[in-house]
């Protein structure tokens, strides 16, 4: 490695790396690299590397055959130590024919491991007493907010920083062995990963880097399953394998192993000449590289390499498992295919590699650096995931789109979801540029000239529409977050291209969900829970009342004062009415004749999501859509009822997301009697998102302390060992609705974004006497600073810019 400021970075990094830890026993624990639309792979707790999810859809599970990191240590004595870079395996081992070959359970390894992952680094520790060095690994993709195609490199950076403990000098070769997956077709019985086609492994060796070029002789660029990838290192003059000496049974492995054993170094070009069996001979395609080092007692080395994938093609559809011979659907490019093969990518990653880390360090810092619980911080960085899993892509002219989340193997729930991305804010104020091609899409293809949207976008790949009724809550949601995105950007011609429509689909609930007229939706209401609430409730209202807020501000500010004045009547009026025949003097409830009626009604419950448009309100400066101190009560109401400390009581015969001690937030409960006798479907259940939602809410109202005990709650779910903390499931994982999550930043730092007005407010509820928060506009990020005297309430503030300018744009600190 020859970049001056990465020696610098991995010398000084265990200081910015003392948050959450988790020890080799989370074995649920998944760290995530790869870019925007990319696909990934996963560094798990032992520090290995599994979950090769870079074929266009998810696969969970999927470990690359023989692919691992090993290190071998000699000192002047001649002793030598030869052991997988990663910890011991964990149990159960009751694998039908115990761990095959190519699953190296066998090799020895250190003893303890402890990863700790702050978006977008990993670090896994590695320790052993048997063994003269300390180990770490640090792995990242670069994650530059703003910049989302430098976010969106098909790759990641592999570094192993060796530290010499003992008292002699040690002579250390790392090497990392990787199979060549462009021809990978399945699995068998035995769970042996099979290839169909001739694999290709070349040795490159480049300006900035070298190494293995994996590729295909059995298809070309255009078809839809060509691949190609690349396994590099920036260090000089590496030893290499093209290809192990893959005979019969196990022989590769065990010749690489006597190979690196014998003196840290790879003999190319190695030939088995023994005779005999042939059986299970093997088909898969190994590559290697090393790198050694001599390093002095107490000292240490980074060794660096790079992996970078390259799969261009995908079905112009949202299936991607379909037979396209069959089908006869065209094919259209990732948009990530810009980048070109593997090789050009490590290249660019090489070649960029200071400018690259130092911005993705940056926002790290900036993050983690922040003026929050670690549960917090750990909560809004830890499901940025999902905008980098299998739930989201890109295709070629830049179109973004997203599932609702991940089956194993698959996309789940498609069609950017507007109910379920009304929760998100991740996106929007990480990457706008993104966000807003949500919104044209939304807007521009999927919403009729009669206003009704399609809360599944299929027409882009010309998929069979989706037949269901309008969603009214995501529908409306879509007025708010083109109002947010507007402000993110301050751009008035992404406002003026989208409003005429986004005005119709406003005016479309006049006519289709107030069935008298008088400003309250009362009629069929399709909802996020997939099912359609009939009747008076504060939650699709609470939204319909933001999206009308929205709707005068950007009346007003486009010189339209009539339907601004329209707007705002419908709106006083109706949240008038609501309050008076829905509020029961605790909270919301849902008013229709019989409950039993329909299936699938909340009646006197006490819903989880009911001021849900009241916090989309705040996050968006609209104010209160709905009677202040009725909200209050309300959302006290919701944590009162609906928060569990644990479930061990509960009985939930829907999905189960929480269970046995866990604590969580149910959906609706019935504190009063009136559970219907087929509650809305989902009622019993924990969603992180929802929690996220009412955790964010709750701060707002100004109740701090428990909008911090929910959002603690989800945290120590995710544990690591129950289930992964870069994981939140809902429908698939990766789930879109857990990026809520930023809320939880808005809320407790009072940011809000007017660049159309070039004003940035900050307002923080926690520790005012000294705070600090990371924040992101449409022309800037960086750190805000804030110093409240306690005794004169005098406020001393900075910024520091750590990416773009905020030249002309005001700062206002309350």
């Amino acid at each position: 490695m020859n970049h001056k400021y990465e020696l610098e970075t991995a010398a000084n990094v265990d200081k910015y790396f003392s948050g959450i830890t988790y020890n080799e026993k989370a074995v649920a624990a998944r760290f995530l690299l790869g870019g925007i639309g990319t696909g990934n792979i996963s560094v798990d707790q032992k520090g290995g590397f599994t979950d090769f999810e870079i074929f266009n859809n998810p696969k969970k599970g999927f470990q690359s055959p023989y692919t691992f990191f090993a290190i071998r240590a000699k000192d002047a004595s001649g002793k030598a130590v030869t052991k997988a870079l990663e910890a011991q395996e964990q149990p159960p081992f009751n694998h039908s024919h115990g761990f095959n070959a190519w699953e190296i359970g066998g090799l020895p390894r250190f003893r303890h491991s402890e990863l700790c992952g702050q978006y977008p680094f990993v670090q896994v520790k590695l320790s052993d007493d048997t063994v003269p060095v300390a180990v770490t690994l640090e792995a990242f993709t670069p994650f530059i907010p703003l910049n989302t195609d430098d976010s969106s490199l098909p790759g990641a950076v592999i570094r192993y920083r060796v530290h010499n403990c003992s008292d002699q000098t040690q002579e250390v070769s790392v090497a990392g062995s990787f199979a060549n997956l462009c021809n990978y077709s399945g699995q068998d019985l035995f769970t042996k990963p099979l290839f169909n086609g001739e694999s290709l492994n070349r040795y490159v060796d480049g300006e900035n880097c070298r190494g293995i070029h994996f590729s295909t002789g059995s298809k070309t660029e255009n078809d839809l399953d060509y691949m190609d990838m690349a396994f590099m290192t920036t260090e000089a003059a590496p030893s290499y394998l093209e290809y192990w000496n893959e005979g019969a049974w196990w022989d590769g492995l065990q010749d690489f192993w006597n190979d690196f054993s014998d003196d840290g170094m790879l003999t190319n070009g190695r030939v088995l000449s023994a005779k005999g069996n042939r059986m299970h001979q093997s088909d898969i395609k190994m590559g290697s590289l090393c790198v050694k080092k001599e390093i002095p007692s107490g000292e240490e080395s980074v060794f660096e390499f790079v992996l970078t994938w390259y799969h261009p093609n995908r079905i112009r559809s949202w299936e991607q498992l379909q037979d396209i011979k069959e089908t006869g659907r065209p094919l259209i490019r990732n948009y990530y295919s810009k980048f070109g093969p593997s090789p050009r990518t490590a290249a660019y990653l090489a070649e960029n590699m200071i400018r690259l880390e130092k911005d993705s360090r940056a926002f790290r810092h900036a993050l983690f650096g922040g003026s929050y619980p670690d549960y917090v911080l750990d909560a809004i960085a830890s499901n940025i995931t999902v905008i980098r899993s299998g739930t989201c892509f890109r295709v070629e002219d830049g179109t973004f789109f997203a599932y609702e989340g991940c089956f194993d193997n698959a996309g789940c729930c498609d069609g950017n979801c507007t109910h379920v991305w009304n929760y998100a804010q991740t996106l929007a104020f990480l990457f706008p540029d993104l966000e807003r091609s949500m919104r044209q899409t939304e807007f521009l293809t999927e919403t009729d000239e009669d206003g009704c949207m399609t809360f599944r976008a299929r027409k882009y790949f010309g998929d069979p529409e989706w037949e269901f009724p309008p969603a009214a809550d995501g529908q409306m949601g879509c007025i708010i977050r083109l109002y947010r995105d507007w402000k993110f950007s301050g751009d008035d011609q992404f406002l003026r291209e989208l409003w005429p429509k986004a005005k119709l689909a406003l005016e479309f609930a006049f006519h289709n969900w107030d069935s008298d007229g008088d400003g309250v939706l009362d009629s069929q209401q399709h909802n996020t829970y997939d099912i359609e609430f009939y009747g008076l409730n504060s939650m699709v209202n609470s939204i319909y009342f933001a999206a009308l807020r929205a709707g005068e501000e950007i009346c007003s500010y486009l010189g339209d004062t009539e339907t601004q004045r329209e707007y705002a009547s419908i709106r006083e009026k109706a949240a008038k009415a609501l309050d008076r025949t829905t509020f029961n003097g605790e909270y919301y409830e849902q008013k229709i004749e019989n409950v039993n009626e329909y299936k699938y009604q909340f009646g006197t419950g006490c819903l989880s999501d009911q001021l849900f448009g009241q916090e989309l309100a705040h996050i968006n400066g609209l104010g209160y859509v709905l009677d202040r101190e009725h909200v209050k009560k309300a959302l006290y109401s919701v944590y009162h009822y609906n928060f569990r400390e644990n479930m061990e009581e509960h009985c939930n015969l829907q999905r189960t997301y929480a269970l046995n001690d866990e604590p969580g937030l149910l959906l609706c409960t019935w504190p009063h009697g009136g559970r219907p006798v087929f509650p809305f479907v989902y009622s019993d259940e924990v969603w992180t998102g929802v929690e996220y939602q009412v955790a964010a809410h709750l701060i707002y109202e100004g109740y701090v302390e428990e909008g911090l005990k929910v959002t603690q709650a989800v945290r120590s779910r995710q544990d690591g060992v129950k289930r992964s903390p870069w994981d939140e499931v809902e429908c698939g994982h990766h789930y879109a609705r857990s990026l809520s999550s930023y809320g939880l930043l808005l809320s407790l730092s009072g940011y809000h974004c007017d660049l159309v007005n070039h004003k940035l407010y900050f307002k923080p509820v926690i520790h005012r006497e000294d705070f600090s928060t990371f924040f992101s506009c449409g022309s800037a990020w960086g750190v805000y600073h804030m110093k409240e005297d306690p005794a004169t309430g005098e406020i001393f503030d900075s910024v520091d810019v750590l990416y773009g300018s905020l030249d002309g744009i005001e700062i206002i600190s309350k």
